[in-house]
Parts: C-alpha cells; structure tokens; sequence
C-alpha cells in the first residue's frame, strides 16, 4: 500500500535530524578528547620539570627555558644566544682560573685539556685544587748511589763481577740488607777468636770434646732443630771451655745446655727443659741444668750472636748458582769439621769458603770466580792450605767409631753427598795449580 507523502517526509526529516545530531555528539566528544589529552601532557611536562618528582632525579638545567617555564617557541628562540652567553662565561671564568694558578703555583704549567662545557664553581676566589700526577724522570745511577743501592760499581763490572744483590719477590731474604749483615759478621769474627784451650783443661781431651759433638749432632736430628742451632751450640761449647775448666762428668751437661741456650736463640719452638733431661738419660737434674745456663750466659757475657759457616755457605752458593746438591755436599764438609778440634781456630768465613771451594772442585762444577773473590773476601790462593786439610780429613777418617755425620749425610734427602768420591792429594794439587 502506497505511503502517503506527508509522512515519509516527516520520517526523512527525523532520520536526518538524528544522524546530524549524532554527529556533532561525535565531534564533541572527539574535541574533548583531544582538550584533555593536551591538558594532561601539559599536566606530566609539569610534573617532569619538577624538582620533587618521584620519577628521579632533577633534571640539569642547561637552558633559560628550564629556570622560567617558558614556551617552546621561546626555548628555539633564546637557544643560540643561550650557548653563546654560556661560552663566554665559561671562557671567562677560565681565563680567571688560570691566572689565579699561576699567581699560585708559579711557572708550573697547567693542564692541557679543560673542560669548557662543565662550570667551574668558584667561592670568593678559591680553586679546586686538581692532583697531579707524579712525572717519572729517569736518573742515571751515580756512583755514590750504585754501591748504595746494592749495584756493582763500573770497577767491578769491568771485572767480570755478577751482583747478587737484586730486589726479589721472596721479602725474606733482605736483599737490600744482606750485604751490610755480613759485612757485620765479618767484623763480629774479629770478636770470638778462639785460643788453644786445651791446653789448660787437664780432665778433658781433644777425643772427649769429638764424642761430645757427635753426640750433639744425634741431638739436632732427633729434636730436628735448625742446623743453625747445631753449629751455635758447638761454638758456645767452644768458648766457655776457653774460659772455663770443665771436669768430664760435666762436660755433656755444658753440651745439652748450649743446645738449650742456642735453640732459644734460633728455633722457634725450643724443646723444653724435661726433654734435655730425657736424652742425657736422667743424669742431671732440673736446676743442674738451669744453673749450667746461668753460669754459661754470665760467662759469655750473654753475647751470644756468634757467626757460624753455616750462613756464609748459603751466601757462597748463591754467589755461584750451584745446585742443592753441590751445597749439601760443601755443608757436609763443614759439619765434619765440627768435632776436629784442630779446626775451632779458623775463622767462620774462611772455613766456608775453603768447604765450597772444595765442593765445587769435587763436582767439577766451577771454579772462584770475581764474585766469590768480592762477596768472600778470599782469593783462591789464600784457601789452598786449608782445602788441602779439608780434603785429607775426607780421604783419612780419624774417628771411625764417630760416624753421626756421615750416617746423616748418606741419606737420600741429603742427596748422598757422603758417598761422593774424594779428590786424590796429587790430582787436588793439580787442580789447585791450574786455579791460579
């Protein structure tokens, strides 16, 4: 049925009012969405520019724009003549600082690099007063300061002398110090000269002291103590018998009690005093062996600080690079020497020198060389009577009964330096010849 025409124009009208009116409802919301959108970007640049703000921390100001909260278009504006304004102050406030440095410092010049962007803060005229870093300027050694410092002077390289003085990492073995030590030990020998004091001991023999040493050597290696200690206490022996009168039935009371007083002198954990008892199988008593020890260190005048060989060795070998080998074998000479009482006389150094001068020709390992001559204080010519005896002493065993020191040398850890063959007397004489 055909529509009548006044009502479908009513109809149209409506249908087009309704879309219309739903379309500015669009574009209104539209608009408002945008308005608030621009209110809160503007709203977060605010809470951004804020120096509370829990986002972190305050933003640096290098602009005009971040002190007044102005306008972009103002920001792009002020931007070239903000940089420029910031040079020429930072130029200036540099030009001011480096008067101020040199009216302080001198003719002293001033750091290359600057910073120019960073501003420099300055109260009532004071700098930062900037660390300089230490120049190494490298010195020619003089000769005042290389015997000083340890170095060989220009004579001694010359000559063909190694110094052995170097700096190591081990801090234990005083290198910078070493060479004053035993120089001090050297003028300390002149101190203990040892006299024949058998003479005036008429209850003792030359016999009875080499059992006593043997004994003593048993002694270190059981307690193993040092062999420090071993060749102390056979000195202090030595030079109470030089001022004392000693009857036999005391004399392994003195010699357990100077490995007593040596071991408080070189170990660091001496045995105790029932110990000492113990080895001399009960035959003294408590205070026999405390007043022994009084009455030594009164004799003695508690100077005690006896050089001994053993020291000097270690100083020899490591003159000449030698093996451990070659240097136990030289320590088993001189250990030997220890119960020969024809040997107390010599001095400490000397005796060394001739026991590893006599170790490195039984090794066919070197000879004296410079160094030994300069750190010894021996040439080669002033040890051939003494390396002859030392020699002999190996070849002819005199106490065959005695034998602590060769069993001890025959070890495996000591490298079995006692079955080492000995130099023939006629083949010696002839390697002493060529040494000259």
């Amino acid at each position: 049925m055909p529509v009548p025409r006044g009502s479908r124009s009513a109809n149209g009208k409506g249908l087009r009012s309704s879309k219309a009116q739903a379309m500015e409802n669009t574009r209104g919301e539209a608009v408002r969405a945008v308005e608030s959108q621009e209110a809160d970007k503007e709203e977060n640049s605010q809470a951004k520019r804020s120096p509370s703000s829990p986002q972190g921390a305050p933003k640096k100001r290098s602009a005009f724009g971040d002190l007044t909260n102005a306008h972009q278009s103002k920001k792009e504006v002020l931007k070239g003549t903000a940089k420029k304004v910031l040079r020429s102050e930072a130029a200036q406030e540099l030009s001011r600082n480096k008067e101020i440095n040199l009216k302080k410092s001198g003719p002293k010049s001033l750091p290359e690099e600057a910073s120019v962007n960073s501003e420099p803060t300055v109260k009532e005229g004071l700098m930062p007063v900037q660390e300089e870093e230490p120049v190494l300027v490298k010195k020619e050694p003089s000769v005042e300061g290389a015997s000083a410092a340890g170095q060989p002077e220009p004579s001694e390289q010359m000559s063909g002398m190694e110094n052995i003085e170097k700096v190591e990492e081990d801090p234990y073995t005083n290198t910078e110090y070493a060479k004053e030590i035993f120089k001090y030990m050297r003028k300390r020998e002149e101190i203990f000269p040892i006299s024949n004091y058998m003479v005036k001991q008429h209850d003792i023999s030359k016999d009875m002291r080499a059992i006593l040493v043997d004994w003593m050597v048993e002694v270190q290696e059981n307690f193993e103590l040092t062999h420090e200690t071993l060749y102390l206490a056979v000195k202090l022996v030595d030079h109470y018998l030089m001022q004392m009168v000693c009857l036999r039935d005391k004399l392994q009371l003195i010699g357990s009690t100077a490995i007593l007083i040596a071991s408080k002198f070189e170990e660091r954990c001496p045995p105790c005093i029932d110990d000492f008892l113990y080895i001399c199988d009960d035959a003294y008593q408590r205070e026999e062996l405390l007043s022994m020890e009084i009455n030594i260190l009164h004799t003695l005048n508690f100077d005690i600080n006896i050089p001994i060989a053993y020291r000097f060795l270690r100083r020899f070998a490591k003159c000449a690079h030698v093996n451990m080998e070659t240097l136990t074998l030289a320590r088993f000479i001189c250990e030997l020497t220890l119960q020969e009482y024809d040997y107390v006389q010599e001095r400490a150094s000397k005796l060394a020198a001739s026991c590893f001068f006599l170790a490195l020709k039984m090794k066919n390992v070197g000879k004296w060389t410079p160094t030994l001559e300069h750190y010894s204080g021996y040439r080669s010519t002033d040890l051939f009577s003494l390396v002859k005896r030392l020699n002999f002493l190996l070849t002819y065993q005199r106490h065959d009964k005695l034998k602590a020191v060769r069993t001890k040398y025959s070890h495996r850890v000591f490298f079995e330096v006692a079955k080492t063959p000995t130099l023939d007397m006629l083949k010696l004489e002839e390697i002493l010849k060529n040494s000259v």
